[in-house]
């Protein structure tokens, strides 16, 4: 921590979010905007997405499949374009990205069945991982060590989740209201609709990354290897590294072993509703909005490894209340809790941004984001077989023991990254 951020109080932090934004550089600001922006347009589809594909004919094996095949393309290409970010700035990359999450949405728009999704799903998560590495290279060079966990969540709760808490809202108006779906009567044809709403308003956050966004270059030094050599030396030159590649699939394992399969098993096996489905999904995010900031301002005060250590085990939790939910409040209570696992994300990567230099951020995090594809492409294609053949509920409990047994004792025999001091801070 500076001196400075050793002198301001916990009341102050706490308070201080005007201040916190204003003393921001330009292109971490864009990157909020465009962030909140997508968050919107995907959290209008997130509730549904995965009953839209079933409903076009897939089976969970197949969904898993989908997820996994989507997954690996994004990662197999991060370590290159992390290099590419590092030599010749985010802008290029970020646009391109975003260029095909609006052709993702467009093609699940216009799918006949669930077989023209598999082409909407790897597009989007290759549009997705190029838009999301640029974003995390930017955040990772923009913000100081003493105001990361702020940072990432200021972005995460009271921007994206603030308009993530609207975007299931605005589905469930479109469907009940606008389409008159009655309650639990949803088809493919009901849900189509919802992917053009979504493409506009990646549009919009195009045009903003067009405009504002400086495509500064943070390297002092720019890295003369190729991608996989100078991902490789990271590894050599830094044991924390090592075990970090170990964690963060692990802690990636939501997105392919836990989120595919929620909303399915909540409307499947618990008899959900389309309301109580979006409720659920704005539930989480009324966690990250109003619970994000604070719990950001704990880790860059008291560290972020304890604090991780309680919103993990609150994001276990959901996943128990969804399983034994008796009742549609109870699931919402679980939808509630599962907004831990977007503030404990950030505080993640918080911890990975401090790991190394500003001259090799883009390759480190497009190093980690192949490692972490390998194992959750995987873990995906094995969560659909789950859930088909042993039961829908193993699917959750696989990865609770995954996250206790493996990633918490390794979490903890790493230092706590708030007291380092990197070069570049």
């Amino acid at each position: 921590m500076t001196e400075n951020a050793k002198k301001e109080s916990l009341g102050s932090m706490m308070l201080g979010i005007v201040p916190f934004w204003k003393a921001q550089m330009s292109d971490w600001k864009v990157t909020v905007i465009r962030t909140s922006l997508e968050r919107l347009g995907y959290q209008i589809i997130y509730p549904y997405l995965s009953l839209y594909i079933v409903a076009l004919g897939a089976t969970k094996t197949q969904l898993g499949t989908i997820t996994s095949l989507g997954m690996l393309m994004s990662g197999l290409l991060g370590p290159w374009v992390g290099g590419f970010i590092d030599r010749n700035g985010a802008k290029k990359v970020y646009s391109l990205g975003i260029i095909l999450l609006f052709a993702s949405y467009m093609l699940y728009a216009s799918a006949p069945d669930w077989r023209l999704c598999i082409a909407a799903m790897v597009i989007y998560y290759l549009g997705q991982g190029l838009s999301g590495q640029s974003c995390a290279t930017i955040c990772g060079n923009c913000l100081k060590t003493c105001d990361r966990a702020r940072g990432m969540l200021v972005c995460e709760s009271l921007a994206a989740g603030l308009l993530g808490m609207a975007g299931p809202m605005i589905a469930a108006f479109v469907l009940v209201n606008v389409l008159g779906v009655e309650e639990g009567a949803a088809t493919a044809a009901d849900y189509r609709y919802l992917f053009f709403i979504s493409a506009s308003f990646t549009m919009i956050s195009l045009i903003v990354v067009l405009r504002r966004l400086t495509n500064q270059k943070f390297a002092v030094k720019t890295p003369k290897g190729g991608a996989l050599a100078n991902g490789l030396e990271i590894l050599r030159t830094n044991p924390n590294a090592r075990k970090w590649l170990v964690i963060s699939a692990v802690a990636n394992l939501p997105n392919a072993l836990v989120l595919p399969f929620v909303q399915v098993y909540a409307g499947e096996v618990k008899m959900a509703s389309v309301t109580v489905l979006a409720t659920m999904v704005t539930a989480h995010a009324v966690t990250s909005t109003f619970l994000g900031y604070p719990v950001g301002v704990l880790a860059d005060r008291f560290g972020r490894k304890k604090v991780i250590y309680a919103t993990t085990a609150l994001f276990w939790l959901s996943m128990i209340l969804l399983i034994t939910a008796p009742s549609p409040a109870v699931l919402i209570l679980a939808g509630v809790l599962q907004g831990f696992f977007y503030i404990s994300s950030p505080l993640s990567g918080a911890i990975q941004r401090e790991l190394v230099s500003q001259d090799v951020m883009g390759t480190w995090i497009g190093l980690t984001k192949f490692s972490n594809a390998i194992v959750a492409a995987l873990m995906a294609s094995v969560g659909g077989l789950i859930y088909d053949n042993i039961g829908p509920q193993y699917v959750f409990l696989v990865y609770i023991a995954c996250d206790a047994l493996i990633r918490m004792p390794l979490l903890a025999s790493l230092p706590e990254t708030l007291h380092s001091k990197r070069e570049d801070d």
